[in-house]
């Protein structure tokens, strides 16, 4: 597989990378908007926050799908930006995704820019806690409903930890351990505003780098496209590896029509390093560099 457009206009330029959910599909987590994607509605903020019966459902439904995103591994095109880190060509890494693959692969630079699924947070009291402790809690309040939602089938999962359940009338909502108030992932739902701090940490890593590279991204939502916008506005080259068309196509001065994975690992054998080696994407020594 060649890509030498992609090639040349990364080579010797510091990288600053923006993935979204179809970097993560080859790990068995599906996108939102790629071609082969089933129909998907996921939740806004303001469904979780003013409608008791959806809230319930959601709960009854992550209770499932995070064990599953929790255990998910990285794939090749996860560990192929960790080794372009560790060679020094990815500068820093802004993820839209909350399935934290991009830190068990490795990737030290990652702006969680949507929040992840592994943190749960009171919206009255501020109180955080990790996800796996209120699983605790929920499986306490509901004994077995996980074993039986499981019988019922394969569970689904989504990009945001939601799985599928047919029933979910009966699951009991925990609340805030610490105030009683409402407890909600620490996920940036649709129609929710990023944090503006983590905005700008973005920012900041698209302005020290030379060129930008986006992967598995339609750029459908304002939040990852703003990025693209941006290096755009500031002459900076802009890549995109993405199977399906993108908002960003216009901006991009390369566009790659494909699966992430692949490219991804070309990308890692084939730009150059200031070091002989980094760890390759399966595990053993890769050479960078020609």
């Amino acid at each position: 597989m060649e890509a030498p457009e992609l090639v040349a206009l990364l080579r010797g330029r510091r990288v600053a990378v923006l993935t979204g959910a179809g970097i993560s599909t080859d790990s068995g987590i599906p996108d939102y908007r790629g071609p082969d994607s089933p129909p998907s509605n996921p939740m806004t903020i303001r469904q979780f926050t003013s409608d008791a019966v959806f809230r319930q459902r959601y709960w009854a439904r992550n209770h499932l799908g995070w064990r599953h995103m929790d255990r998910t591994q990285p794939n090749a095109g996860h560990r192929a930006l960790a080794a372009l880190e560790r060679a020094g060509v990815v500068s820093g890494l802004i993820t839209q995704n909350v399935d934290l693959l991009h830190s068990k692969a490795g990737s030290q630079t990652v702006v969680d820019l949507h929040g992840t699924y592994a943190r749960v947070m009171c919206l009255d009291c501020t109180f955080t806690m990790p996800r796996a402790v209120l699983a605790d809690l929920l499986e306490e309040a509901n004994p077995g409903f996980a074993e039986m939602a499981a019988t019922v089938g394969g569970i689904a999962v989504a990009p945001d930890a939601d799985a599928v359940v047919a029933d979910t009338a009966s699951f009991r909502v925990v609340d805030c351990p610490r105030c009683g108030g409402m407890l909600k992932p620490d996920i940036v739902y649709f129609g929710e505003s990023v944090p503006k701090e983590r905005v700008e940490q973005a920012y900041s890593l698209v302005d020290d780098a030379e060129a930008l590279l986006v992967v598995g991204s339609s750029l459908t939502v304002y939040s990852g496209y703003r990025f693209v916008r941006h290096a755009a506005a500031a002459s900076m080259p802009v890549a995109i590896i993405n199977r399906g068309p993108t908002r960003g196509d216009d901006l991009a001065t390369v566009k790659i029509d494909n699966s992430c994975s692949p490219m991804l690992a070309l990308l890692a054998d084939e730009l150059p390093s200031d070091r002989d080696q980094v760890v390759g994407v399966h595990g053993g020594p890769a050479h960078l560099g020609r």
